[in-house]
């Protein structure tokens, strides 16, 4: 019995450097990709979005010193510069429609999605006289394309010039009157979308910003403010940011939700193969001893080998099709192996009901604890300690220092 017991146990261990191998491997396959492959999705799609409200500005003229040197000497001179004046920002009301279209490279999903954005800015001219003021609109990122531009002063379209990271053009304002700058574009992003007022700490007047989702996993990062309404719509959020005089150094900002990754999910289930094992072998040795059932330590191997083609299977056939498909191929696969191999050694009841059954819960279920997030481990704690208190039972009046030394155990003599 002891040897046995110890070839089961170097067994084991072997299986689960096998394990440990096959995990390193699934995660090294996913990140030393992923670099490559995010460089390739933000060259197709685009990168982050981080959107800044528009500016107004315009020249003129002031009086300033130069200095000089004549004969040898330094000499200052007034003189006219040009000089430029900022308008204020009294008002922004701004549009945002965020749709999330995931796109999938390798064994990792990546957050993309499209956005419409409009705004309407008021600015002021605070000069006694009429001015022509340039209007910038800085992009959200360079890596985009911007789609349905619009750009308007007081509902008239203003002729651009773009440079590649902003957009600007000139409009006459009367002195001391105000004028709406209406912007607007269709464009793609990637992962986060922010709106940042610029500098450390900014002050913001008559500030609202209303942004629908299509999907209902919405998240916001560190450091950013929270919506002060928010109502659920079919399919997603309508949330709003209103502030009538905000002083405040965090941005408005919302995180795309991610898909299940293949790639991790694939590759913590590999990790964490050992435990099942363990579960599963502990519940067979247990069995075969109370029923007098001989399992040699080859077919420990074999029933091993079948766990460990279903941790195999998945990590190859997740690049090629959805991960809950693959899932379920693998434990049909998986189940498949070892009930029929068991049909053989044992008998098709107990391959079928005990064995198939055991798999079942420890390899299967186990494994699929991992596609909910944040209740992987209770799902397990309480599985194993379901698992102890019927072994405990079924184990209790078994006489263990008899079975150990080879020895079968007596009868039990009827109640009464």
């Amino acid at each position: 019995m002891g040897k046995r017991i110890a070839a089961i146990v170097f067994i084991f261990f072997s299986s689960a450097v096998a394990w440990a191998i096959l995990g390193s491997t699934i995660f090294y396959r996913t990140y030393e990709s992923s670099s490559a492959l995010g460089g390739r999705v933000a060259s197709i799609w685009a990168t982050p979005h981080e959107q800044h409200p528009p500016t107004a500005s315009y020249s003129q003229l002031a009086p300033g010193r130069i200095e000089t040197e004549v004969h040898g000497q330094k000499v200052e001179r007034t003189v006219e510069k040009a000089v430029s004046m900022s308008l204020p920002l009294e008002s922004s009301h701004i549009q945002v429609a965020l749709d999330l279209d995931s796109r999938r490279k390798g064994l990792l999903w990546y957050s993309t999605y499209k956005v419409g954005f409009s705004g309407a800015y008021v600015f002021r001219n605070p000069s006694s006289s009429e001015q022509n003021v340039t209007f910038t609109l800085s992009f959200p990122t360079e890596q985009a394309i911007y789609d349905d531009l619009v750009f308007s002063a007081d509902d008239v379209p203003i002729s651009l010039t773009t440079n590649g990271k902003s957009a600007s053009g000139t409009a006459r304002v009367a002195a001391g009157r105000p004028v709406t700058l209406k912007v607007g574009y269709r464009s793609q992003g990637l992962q986060s979308w922010r709106y940042d007022w610029g500098g450390e700490v900014a002050q913001v007047r008559d500030f609202t910003l209303r942004m629908t989702t299509n999907f209902k996993e919405i998240d916001f990062p560190e450091n950013s403010l929270s919506p002060t309404e928010k109502r659920e719509i079919s399919g997603g959020w309508e949330l709003l940011w209103a502030y009538k005089n905000l002083v405040s150094g965090f941005q408005i900002a919302m995180l795309l939700p991610e898909k299940l990754q293949p790639g991790p999910l694939a590759g913590g289930i590999s990790y964490f193969a050992p435990v099942s094992l363990f579960f599963f072998f502990f519940l067979m040795f247990i069995l075969t001893t109370l029923r007098n059932i001989e399992l040699h330590p080859m077919n420990y191997f074999f029933l091993a080998s079948a766990f460990f083609s279903f941790h195999l299977l998945l990590a190859y056939l997740a690049d090629h099709i959805s991960i809950h498909l693959t899932f379920l191929i693998c434990s049909v696969v998986s189940i498949f192996l070892v009930v029929s191999y068991l049909r053989l050694v044992v008998g098709m009841r107990f391959a079928a009901v005990e064995a198939g059954l055991a798999q079942l819960v420890y390899l299967i279920l186990f494994s699929y604890a991992f596609f909910f997030k944040g209740f992987t481990g209770l799902a397990i704690t309480i599985g194993s300690i379901i698992t102890l208190f019927v072994v405990m039972q079924m184990t209790g009046r078994i006489p263990w220092a008899e079975r150990f030394r080879g020895r079968p155990a007596p009868a039990e003599a009827p109640p009464g």
